[in-house]
This record gives C-alpha cells, structure tokens and sequence, in this order.
C-alpha cells in the first residue's frame, strides 16, 4: 500500500515536499517514482529511483527543480519540489515497481497510491 501527503494550493515560485508512506516488507527491494496527472492529460513520469538510490531518473521537464529520494528503513519515498510553475498543478501519483530499473510507463508500475493534488496559482 502506498500513501501520498504534502500536496496543497500554493503560489508560483514556492516549493513543495511531497511523501509517500509504504507499507510492506518488501519496499527497499522496489522501484519507486513519481507521476502526475493533469486535467485532460494523460499520466506522465516525473521521476523515479532504483532500490540502491543510485541513477535517479527525471523527466526532462522537471530537471532542476525536481529531486527525488527514498528512506529506506523508514519506508519513505520524497519528491521535493522548487520553484512550482502554474503548469505543475496535478495530481501527483507515487507507483512501485517490482522488477529492477526505473521506467517512464505508467504500465511499468504495479502498485499505486491514491494521488495527493498539487495546485499552483500565478
């Protein structure tokens, strides 16, 4: 089970830390990532870690001003966020992914979190 917290209504420029909470015995062995999904918009990769913290992956959108990280032992996956943009406002959805490596496909991931809405006004 995943759970997402730490969305909210914010202004332009500000920044946002978002959590999500695993529940299993399983998570250090898991890939985890960040999505979101605007209104009308397909669900797009924003950025994902292997289970070794190493190579963290983003979309290219989102590069600089978006950093992921994981806590293992707490079970905890992070997705910091700096200067929001109108055009970040999404629902922001935290996925895992059994097998090895982190892919951009939402079809990748087996498990999901209910999403956390992130809204940026100008």
């Amino acid at each position: 089970q995943l759970v997402e917290s730490g969305g909210g209504l914010v202004q332009a420029g500000a920044s946002l830390r978002l959590s999500c909470v695993a529940s299993g015995q399983t998570f250090t062995s898991y890939t985890m990532a960040w999505f979101r999904q605007a209104p009308g918009k397909e669900r797009e990769f924003v950025a994902g870690i292997s289970w070794n913290l190493s190579s963290p992956k983003y979309a290219e959108s989102v590069k600089g001003r978006f950093t992921i990280s994981r806590n293992n032992p707490k079970k905890v996956v992070y997705l910091e966020i700096e200067s929001l943009e109108p055009e970040d406002t999404a629902v922001y959805y935290c996925a895992a992914r059994i097998l090895p490596g982190v892919e951009v496909s939402p079809a990748d991931y087996r498990f999901w979190g209910q999403g956390t809405q992130v809204t940026v006004s100008s």
